[in-house]
């Protein structure tokens, strides 16, 4: 069996404004950075075999860092894990994506869940199979965290409105059976100025 945890990559300035971030690759700023330290120190004193992240900067420098406080080699770029591609709504807040389009109205570009939870299960088979037995740390995104957590957990109006903070854990398995949920918990710590932002839902 192999065991994933899924980390949310920590603050930008886009998630400190509300602005949906998508594939657009904004980096971390110095909240950000605090919250991967805070985020590795949570999950200090497990044995970790692999750390990957999906490549974008914000996630990859999270990794990084978390990476260097665990003592594991990488990260490792997995494309597949990249954040749910957003179109014409990345860079919007929730206020100007309301202006611009209408509730029922497509957005071009945008992916649907269910392209994302194909990928990402594509992905997280992939590490499985080449990690069996191991301890893989993934250092991804709020949206394709919601995504994969809705699908797993059977129950997803469980999930609606729920927040990813950054910095947040999700524990899945991968062996014979595919993939289980085995932990929703969420944030192993929670900032004290201000509830940590999610990606605004789309």
């Amino acid at each position: 069996m192999t065991s994933f945890t899924l980390v949310r990559h920590g603050e930008t300035e886009w998630n400190r404004q509300g602005r949906i971030q998508g594939q657009t690759d904004i980096p971390l700023n110095d909240t950000g950075r605090a919250q991967a330290v805070r985020a590795a120190e949570a999950l200090a004193g497990s044995e970790w075999h692999a750390v990957v992240s999906s490549g974008l900067s914000r996630a990859d420098e999270t990794a990084s860092i978390m990476a260097e406080r665990l003592g594991i080699d990488g990260p490792v770029a997995v494309p597949g894990l990249r954040e749910r591609a957003h179109g014409e709504l990345e860079g919007l807040t929730v206020e100007e994506r309301r202006a611009r389009f209408e509730a029922d109205e497509a957005v071009p570009g945008l992916e649907s869940r269910e392209a994302v939870v194909e990928r990402t299960l594509d992905a997280l088979g992939a590490l499985a199979a080449d990690f069996p037995a191991s301890r893989v740390l993934v250092v991804t995104h709020g949206g394709l965290i919601g995504s994969l957590v809705r699908h797993l957990s059977r129950d997803e109006s469980v999930w609606d409105g729920r927040l990813i903070p950054n910095g947040s854990a999700y524990e899945l398995s991968w062996d014979e059976r595919g993939p289980q949920l085995v932990s929703a918990a969420g944030a192993p710590w929670r900032e004290t100025d201000r509830a940590p932002l999610a990606e605004p839902r789309v």
